[in-house]
């Protein structure tokens, strides 16, 4: 039998744990609670989970600060638990490093299909010898998950990879806000117009020599993005 897939929830609240606990247990993860960020890394670092589910509001290290800490050495997805539900919070906890955003309340299938989403990875191939993705200034290795640019090695997330390699399959097209959230994100997304904004703008500081006058990933307004690989 396959490994299961291990999850980390993070959170001082003793209902909300013991809910999730039971909940994803019973779909076959295998799932430890930590009380605080602090207590995340340190199970982080002894237990190396396949995914996080961390509240935002908690004592000694909130969930921005662990969204940090984390991605300073990990890829690990993260998923944000929160009361707050404006825009202004969800763009917070993205430029932390999360990959996603639950408002609470919330039902346990719709965090079981978010955990399902975010676990899942850009296909690692595109047919029978071909690991591969090569376009303009851009190289993408698949079965590494390695994007070069310019022959220079850059670190991406697992979602900032994901859009990545979506931009490359379809250069010199102009993709619009629904797409490339379907594409990403899932079908649940195609409204979420900030997560694309945000991870657009982490891309463009990672790939862009100038990001404001990008000349990568470009801005249609009203409509999307068009990806130009260069020469």
């Amino acid at each position: 039998m396959a490994d299961k897939q291990r999850i980390l929830i993070v959170d001082d609240e003793r209902q909300i744990t013991r809910v999730l606990s039971r909940g994803l247990t019973t779909k076959g993860y295998d799932v430890h609670v930590a009380a605080d960020g602090e207590a995340a890394l340190q199970t982080f670092k002894d237990w190396h989970p396949d995914l996080i589910v961390t509240d935002l509001s908690m004592p000694n290290m909130n969930g921005l600060e662990l969204c940090r800490r984390l991605r300073a050495f990990s890829d690990v997805p993260i998923i944000v638990l929160s009361v707050k539900g404006e825009e202004r919070a969800k763009v917070e906890a993205l430029d932390a490093g999360a990959d996603d955003y639950v408002t609470k309340p919330f039902g346990i299938d719709e965090l079981l299909a978010r955990i399902r989403a975010n676990l899942r990875r850009a296909p690692l191939t595109e047919g029978p010898g071909k690991n591969v993705l090569e376009a303009g200034d851009f190289r993408i290795q698949l079965e590494e998950r390695k994007l070069t640019v310019k022959d220079r090695d850059l670190h991406l997330t697992p979602k900032e990879y994901d859009l990545m390699v979506y931009l490359l399959r379809h250069p010199d097209k102009v993709l619009t806000h629904h797409a490339l959230l379907g594409a990403v994100w899932g079908g649940d997304y195609t409204e979420q117009t900030e997560y694309l904004r945000v991870f657009i703008g982490q891309l463009r500081k990672k790939i862009e020599t100038d990001p404001a006058n990008p000349k990568y990933i470009l801005t249609e307004p009203w409509i999307g993005y068009r990806f130009n690989p260069g020469e």
